[in-house]
């Protein structure tokens, strides 16, 4: 009886302490992992929110790149990572959504997260070398179909979002094109700008001055609606694609076991941020639609898109990696 009274004292003082602890959070740095390269659109986003935080908590936010596996290495990284706030993630529709149908021996699963709160959403785009002779959808189609096999397109790595994107649209539209893996969506993009490669997909907030400027070509994005920043360039379903429709999606997770009082108050602080006039206005002039949402919510969201992109996987044939 004695044991049994220490025990339920040291949990009740343990409960009474741990919301102390989230008024003091954070009291040192915090790690914010990204898994793709910088330059590319998760980082610019992460570095955008981190820096924000970094304000507000008098603390700094670190963004760290850990890139490869279609930000598998980066998931299984923060998985593994103690869960006390300190390491957050910049969690994502590859890492927590596709990695789990994709992968056959994922070493970490959607139970290794917290789910704070989604950050916001942004559509692909499918873009050419202007030497490609097409301009439009309809036109690459019919270009690849007469060329099978000879057409290239690059992407940032092997199952984030553009990827499984092109997979997808290669098995509605019966074309031959061959994917071209980068470590991250800015080498590619150079060698798309510079005709090393005559295709690419990727997410069209790190297009987007490229496209502006002339030196590629979009030819359809991937989202509901048109981009406002590049209003003549249709959606895949307005190019004739009945229901084809991915948006890539950013948020911020932590590792499964933080504390509550700490993701209720880092989720707290990004609704705060989130709100923040003129970062506002730089996501939206980077196409990125800011989508906030609960706990709750955003867990829910992220089982639904796994089991979303299990259904794509398996119906469009994609081999497991």
């Amino acid at each position: 009886m004695k044991h049994l009274l220490t025990v339920a004292t040291i949990a009740a003082l343990a409960a009474a302490v741990l919301p102390s602890h989230a008024q003091s959070y954070p009291s040192r740095p915090v790690r914010y992992v990204v898994a793709f390269a910088a330059g590319d659109s998760p980082d610019i986003v992460a570095r955008l929110v981190g820096d924000r935080l970094s304000r507000l908590w008098e603390q700094q936010v670190v963004v760290e790149n850990r890139t490869g596996a279609g930000g598998t290495i980066a998931g299984n990284f923060v998985a593994k990572s103690p869960p006390d706030g300190y390491t957050l993630f910049h969690c994502n529709i590859a890492s927590n959504a596709i990695a789990l149908a994709l992968y056959t021996k994922l070493p970490y699963d959607g139970r290794d997260f917290a789910p704070i709160s989604r950050i916001g959403t942004t559509p692909n785009a499918i873009i050419v070398h202007p030497s490609l002779p097409v301009h439009s959808l309809k036109a690459f189609v019919a270009h690849a179909q007469a060329n099978p096999g000879k057409i290239s397109y690059g992407h940032g790595g092997v199952g984030a979002s553009p990827h499984l994107s092109m997979e997808l649209f290669k098995s509605i539209a019966h074309i031959d094109v061959v994917h071209v893996a980068y470590k991250g969506a800015s080498p590619a993009l150079a060698d798309l700008i510079g005709g090393q490669i005559p295709a690419m997909i990727s997410n069209v907030p790190a297009l987007l001055p490229y496209v502006q400027a002339g030196k590629i070509r979009p030819l359809a994005v991937t989202g509901p609606k048109r981009v406002p920043q590049l209003p003549s360039v249709p959606t895949m379903i307005m190019s004739g694609y009945s229901g084809f429709n991915v948006t890539s999606w950013y948020g911020l997770c932590a590792p499964a076991g933080t504390p509550q009082p700490i993701l209720d108050k880092v989720h707290s602080d990004l609704m705060k941020v989130l709100q923040i006039p003129d970062l506002m206005q730089r996501f939206a002039d980077m196409v990125v639609d800011i989508a906030p949402q609960s706990r709750d919510e955003f867990a829910t969201f992220i089982r639904a898109e796994a089991v979303r992109w299990a259904q794509v996987v398996k119906d469009a044939g994609i081999p497991s990696q």
